[in-house]
């Protein structure tokens, strides 16, 4: 079987980088869609179930720069494929919970996973091409996350409410099996490790010239994904109480969003190469405008869907941009690590921003999500344009 299309593009491997990651993604978020079931056996509340997405992200979080520092000399092909066989054993350890304890561990050792299959799959891609398909590569493996939002959760969603929840988790350790055989068939070893040059000496990461170029991008996907998920953790109670959108409805809401995210990253596929700084304003202008659109006329079923078909298409992108941005304004020396920083940034945002909508819901009310996540979004685009020259000039 040939690797690579005729540009030399290596779309198959990418392919299965794809797989690996669409297996992870669905893994962590799949308890979302089992929330009732998973309560009434175990006899916990609902929020505590919600809760084992929050104890992963945390996990993640604490977890990711140090072992990416411990596992550096590691090879990464076989890493990666260790982690899968991680992901695997902890859908197997939730299927035979014998309780809730039992099941925060479980999802505690794959949050210690997830976070290095995230630093050591965004630099392994990177490493199966040149420079100028960078944000192509990227968006060819972050579909996987972008696919477990429109397929992996709804079907395991659709497994736990046909068959049980515990034979969904099940079910997804087989899916994850399937993917690890896959890399360990066809992904070639590479080679991570720069060597130095003769007469060079090692610097720490700490005095990279390009570190400062990698916090920039960091800080950048910390305001976009807090503004984003301030509103987005919330989108079904709004949708419900302030949209009047029928609860029955809620879940087709959320596929046709999940689909026009996999729009948004063709897309950024498609430019991001082309035109990586314009690729990345006018989506995250985009997003601002299409959540404002939602904060005025949010009030019934036509513009609700339309802003968030707009709102997903310019969001869709935007994390494989940023992932393609910090790997382009890394050193090769320091590209796993700010892939690590990168992801621990990303999860940082997400609980954050789930923690802020929560506050503000109960001292502003609902109504207030789409207008403080506007203005969080929008500040995030601000800082992303005045330090741009910046980050350009630390660039190599």
């Amino acid at each position: 079987m040939s690797t690579n299309d005729g540009n030399g593009f290596p779309f198959f491997r990418l392919l299965v980088l794809t797989g690996a990651i669409f297996a992870s993604v669905s893994s962590e978020f799949l308890p979302t869609g089992l929330l009732p079931e998973m309560a009434a056996e175990l006899k916990v509340s609902e929020s505590q179930i919600g809760l084992l997405v929050t104890v992963f992200a945390g996990t993640v979080v604490l977890s990711t720069a140090p072992l990416t520092v411990l596992t550096r000399r590691y090879s990464r092909k076989w890493l990666m494929v260790v982690l899968l066989g991680v992901f695997a054993l902890t859908n197997v350890l939730c299927a035979i919970a014998p309780s809730y304890g039992f099941l925060v561990g479980a999802r505690i050792v794959g949050g210690l996973a997830h976070g290095l299959f995230w630093a050591v799959t965004g630099p392994y891609a990177a490493l199966l091409v040149p420079r100028h398909q960078l944000a192509r590569a990227i968006s060819v493996t972050n579909a996987g996350g972008t696919l477990a939002f429109i397929l992996g959760v709804p079907l395991g969603t659709f497994l736990g409410h046909a068959l049980g929840w515990r034979l969904a988790f099940a079910a997804m350790a087989v899916v994850v099996l399937v993917f690890m055989t896959f890399v360990i068939v066809y992904l070639p070893p590479v080679s991570h490790l720069v060597p130095l040059a003769t007469g060079e000496i090692a610097v720490p990461a700490r005095r990279d010239r390009s570190l400062p170029a990698v916090v920039i991008v960091c800080v950048s996907v910390a305001l976009v994904i807090i503004g984003h998920n301030i509103f987005y953790t919330y989108i079904a109670p709004w949708a419900i109480q302030v949209g009047g959108i029928d609860e029955a409805w809620v879940s087709g809401l959320l596929f046709a969003y999940g689909a026009a995210g996999a729009v948004g990253l063709a897309l950024a596929g498609a430019f991001g190469d082309r035109y990586p700084r314009a690729s990345v304003d006018v989506a995250l202008g985009g997003v601002v405008l299409s959540i404002l659109l939602l904060a005025i006329f949010g009030s019934s079923v036509v513009p609700i869907v339309a802003a968030m078909v707009l709102w997903s298409v310019f969001f869709g992108g935007v994390p494989a941009l940023m992932h393609s941005r910090v790997l382009h304004s890394a050193s090769e020396r320091i590209r796993d690590l700010a892939a690590a920083w990168l992801t621990t940034a990303f999860n940082v945002a997400i609980g954050g921003g789930a923690l802020i909508g929560g506050a503000l819901i109960d001292h502003l009310g609902i109504t207030a999500l789409p207008w403080v996540a506007a203005s969080v979004i929008a500040f995030g685009l601000v800082f992303v344009v005045s330090t741009d020259r910046v980050r350009m000039a630390l660039h190599h």
